[in-house]
């Protein structure tokens, strides 16, 4: 009978333990976990001004941004690990 009693205690802490590292997981991944977290990343692009964003996308690592007046469009393409602009594609009318 102790076994038994035994092994029910144990197995009770097992699954307290396994619901606890479950939550702190989801809570890791929905808060953008496993690199300390979400970064605030400034970006100084040299855009003339009268320029606006029209719209952005993200893919990974990097942030395409479309830009519209100051010139022709175009889209900026960033790298979120630096801030670093790494592409500038005009669009032609």
């Amino acid at each position: 009978m102790r076994a038994l009693q035994a092994a029910v205690i144990v197995m009770g802490v097992m699954i307290v333990a396994g619901v606890a590292t479950i939550m702190v997981t989801i809570a890791s991944r929905m808060s953008g976990g496993g690199a300390g977290g979400a970064m605030v990343q400034t970006v100084l692009a040299d855009e003339p001004a009268g320029t606006r964003i029209a719209g952005a996308s993200l893919a990974a690592d990097r942030v395409a941004v479309q830009l519209q007046g100051g010139g022709p469009d175009r889209v900026v393409v960033i790298e979120t690990r630096n801030g670093r602009v790494i592409a500038k594609i005009a669009l032609a009318r």
